[in-house]
């Protein structure tokens, strides 16, 4: 939502709203290539998901139906990114003026609860499997292990063309990043229990496995919460692009500066500028506008910009003139 003000110039005011050009048009060619990549990722992990339950069932193995659950958390991850992207395409309103954006922020955020759970319910299952092995089948959770690695790479590399900067893509990646390690894991386990029959290998992959998910999530979580606290972005300091403003010819003060971010890769920012007495407001504001476009890529600015004013007489009590007496 905008609402526009009309100023005299005379009383030297220009408060201004700038928004890069095709910037919608980008974003949305750019949710368009992240909906295939996603759906290309998600066709893989549930045709994979449905052979090894198949396998699973054929071979009894529990492992192997285990690991299917596990394929099946990163498919909702897929399902739930893919309905984010629709849901920010929603275009914004009076109640929702910056659309659902933040949607993306949030679904990272879940992802990486979820990879957090995970990660703790895995190590809880690892420890237990270190203390009572059970008997793996080697060969099997080897072959199907192998099968799960490309599978995985496969899908890995399709959304690491996607847009990462976004949360909600992120999220998704991690969740099939952590699959591959996974399948790693049980495979070096299941070649070290076909050749020397130690089965706690597989208990020692999964506790390796269950680390990098923590730390996974622990990732996504530090970078949706910054941005829902509304921190300026971590590559970017404040004091800088204030300074950088500050120094503009014929800016004399800039306060009231904020920077935050809608999604990682969206910067805004808002700030208060006064400038000199003759000065061009107009002029000045789009100076500034694209200073902060070509050398710290904000392209979403709200600048209001006024004319200094005289300083006023102001007359201070000495501190050796004593209280005041009674009129």
């Amino acid at each position: 939502m905008s609402v526009a003000h009309t100023h005299d110039h005379d009383q030297a005011h220009d408060h201004a709203h700038s928004h890069a050009q095709g910037h919608h048009h980008s974003h949305a060619l750019s949710a368009d290539a992240d909906r295939r990549y996603l759906t290309v990722a998600l066709v893989l992990i549930l045709s994979f998901m449905a052979f090894e339950v198949v396998v699973g069932i054929i071979a009894h193995s529990l492992a192997l139906l285990s690991d299917a659950g596990h394929m099946l958390t990163d498919a909702g991850a897929l399902i739930l990114s893919l309905i984010v992207i629709r849901l920010v395409q929603q275009p914004s309103g009076e109640g929702l003026t910056y659309g659902m954006r933040r949607a993306e922020v949030l679904s990272g955020q879940a992802n990486g609860a979820v990879l957090l759970v995970l990660g703790v319910l895995v190590s809880y299952e690892a420890i237990s499997r270190l203390i009572h092995p059970p008997e793996v089948a080697g060969m099997l959770v080897t072959v199907v292990a192998a099968i799960g690695i490309v599978i995985n790479i496969i899908a890995a590399w399709v959304l690491a063309k996607a847009n990462r900067e976004s949360l909600n893509v992120e999220g998704s990646f991690q969740h099939i990043l952590t699959d591959l390690y996974a399948f790693v894991g049980t495979f070096i386990a299941g070649v070290i229990i076909i050749m020397t029959g130690f089965d706690r290998a597989d208990a020692i992959a999964s506790l390796a496995v269950a680390a990098l998910m923590i730390r996974s999530g622990y990732l996504l979580q530090r970078k949706s919460i910054r941005v829902l606290l509304e921190s300026a972005p971590e590559a970017t300091a404040v004091s800088e692009v204030g300074w950088a403003m500050a120094r503009t010819p014929l800016v004399s003060q800039v306060h009231d500066l904020h920077l935050w971010e809608l999604t990682p890769g969206t910067p805004i920012l808002t700030a208060h500028v006064l400038v000199a007495k003759d000065a061009d407001c107009h002029a000045i504001r789009r100076s500034l506008e694209q200073l902060l476009r070509d050398q710290f890529r904000i392209a979403h600015t709200t600048l209001q910009v006024d004319h200094t004013q005289d300083q006023l007489l102001s007359i201070t009590r000495r501190p050796d003139q004593g209280p005041p007496r009674d009129c």
